[in-house]
């Protein structure tokens, strides 16, 4: 420390000669011109002490900041069911018209809740609920706004994995697992 304060007030005063040396011939060093030449050795001065005084200071830490990881919501993923057979098999309780057609199949996915309640919705409507089934990976059928074995499935899985899957038993809670689709 004492060496850089050394340092400084031989700058100082070197300073401070020169300044009078040139100023010495014109005899017009006054009372105000030597209080700036103080003036000016002592910023020296003091400019020195403090230039030492923060090198000596140990180096301050940067604060740590707490920055909060997004969280990222797990994205559910589409799963093939082994019970597909008896999630969707149709029985043969249903009976033929003259023309050879089938009429009424009880059992087939068209008439189950789900689908009676994903047909109340518009046509836009059932093509955003296919499309996020897509986005969330249970859907990989075309955005047809039809509702077959393919929506079934997709529906049932994405209801299973967001813990609602006795909800589409009902009405009211086809509703609730399609709206949470769309909106």
């Amino acid at each position: 420390m004492f060496r850089n304060v050394k340092t400084a007030a031989v700058a100082a005063v070197t300073a401070l000669s020169i300044a009078l040396t040139a100023a010495a011939p014109a005899q017009a060093l006054g009372k105000n011109e030597r209080n700036f030449l103080k003036g000016v050795a002592a910023t020296v001065i003091v400019g020195a002490l403090i230039n030492d005084a923060q090198a000596r200071a140990p180096r301050a830490q940067p604060q740590q900041v707490y920055r909060p990881q997004p969280q990222r919501q797990p994205q559910p993923q589409y799963r093939p069911h082994n019970d597909y057979n008896q999630q969707y098999r149709p029985r043969h309780d249903h009976h033929q018209s003259t023309s050879g057609r089938v009429i009424g199949s009880n059992n087939s996915v068209h008439a189950t809740v789900a689908a009676q309640t994903f047909n109340t919705y518009s046509v836009a409507q059932r093509r955003a609920i296919q499309s996020r089934l897509r986005a969330f990976g249970y859907y990989n059928g075309g955005i047809d706004a039809a509702f077959g074995p393919g929506t079934y499935n997709a529906v049932v899985a994405y209801a299973r994995d967001s813990g609602g899957e006795r909800q589409l038993q009902t009405r009211a809670g086809s509703y609730g697992i399609y709206d949470s689709l769309i909106y």
